[in-house]
């Protein structure tokens, strides 16, 4: 393997229970219920890792969390290191494979503030779309000043809400796998139509706790952090132990990151703290998973992020066993 970045191919984030009236036992007292109702609940467990080959970051597949196994397949290297420099600094952002030793994670580093104005959520197609595209842009504009201060890359994102055959990362999970995935290969993330208004209907809360997990992965690649996780997998399908806690550290750090940009968003614009509140308390709505974590801790570690507003606290890589399981 050369010096180009690699990564591990990641998992994705299946529907999960409806929201229901009766108190959530996780849920913390500012967590607001979603202010819109969503779809009937579809009960599949988070589940499983897709296939773990070690594949290049430049073509990694990350997707929200998957109950079946997608196989991962290895491509040619490419280099994530974009060669350009930040504006003003002469800086050239190089990511680092690192965990707990990324700078990312170091000392005042956090994502900035950012007026998202968001349109209309719809059901349509483009109202989709568009909605994405915008929360995107958001999510960039937070969270470029933490990876220029990491001197780390900042590829932009984009958002498809139709799903290829094949993308750079291979074939494409099913729907009964998947409602959303980032892929690395060519920085989308993808989160079908059909999928995401069966699995969310028109709950803004869930749209975005998932946008949000699914661009903390995209964080994750360009700081490095993935080629580093990549580096520690083991057994050739990601089954052993060892793996798996790899795994749930990866995807319990994508809910702190995902909660580390609305807490700096919101308040302003179209994220009201209240609907901020509720994309978090959304993470705590899934199953317990040997991939992915207890919902006790998908939700403590989103809580750590939004409490926290560092990167620092998002350091699932130091923390015991037992605080990712």
């Amino acid at each position: 393997m050369n010096d180009a970045e690699t990564s591990w191919p990641g998992a994705a984030r299946p529907p999960e229970p409806a929201w229901v009236p009766e108190p959530n036992p996780w849920a913390p007292s500012w967590a607001a219920a979603p202010p819109v109702p969503i779809a009937p609940p579809r009960n599949r467990l988070w589940g499983a890792v897709t296939g773990v080959l070690i594949v290049v970051v430049a073509l990694s597949l990350i997707a929200a969390t998957i109950p079946r196994r997608v196989d991962g397949r290895a491509f040619a290297a490419q280099g994530a290191d974009t060669g350009r420099t930040y504006g003003g600094t002469g800086k050239t952002p190089k990511a680092v494979p690192e965990l707990a030793r990324n700078p990312l994670l170091g000392d005042g580093i956090s994502p900035g503030p950012a007026t998202c104005s968001l349109p209309d959520l719809g059901r349509a197609p483009e109202q989709l779309k568009a909605y994405y595209g915008a929360l995107a842009g958001c999510l960039e504009q937070s969270w470029r000043p933490a990876l220029e201060k990491a001197n780390e890359p900042t590829l932009t994102v984009t958002v498809s809400v139709t799903l290829p055959d094949h993308s750079a990362c291979g074939e494409a999970p099913t729907e009964d796998e998947a409602v959303a995935y980032y892929c690395g290969g060519d920085t989308t993330i993808y989160a079908p139509t059909d999928w995401m208004l069966s699995d969310a209907g028109l709950n803004k809360a869930r749209h975005i706790a998932t946008i949000a997990h699914e661009y903390g992965h995209h964080v994750q690649r360009e700081s490095g952090i993935l080629s580093a996780a990549a580096d520690k997998m083991t057994s050739p399908d990601e089954d052993s132990a060892a793996d798996k806690e790899v795994v749930r550290r990866i995807e319990l750090q994508a809910n702190c990151f995902g909660a580390l940009f609305l807490t700096a968003v919101a308040g302003s614009g179209s994220i009201s703290r209240s609907l901020a509140n509720a994309a978090v308390a959304d993470y705590a709505r899934a199953n317990d998973s040997d991939t992915h974590g207890s919902r006790k801790h998908q939700l403590t570690w989103a809580k750590a992020g939004f409490d926290g507003k560092a990167t620092k606290a998002c350091d699932t890589w130091s923390a015991p066993v037992d605080e990712v399981s």
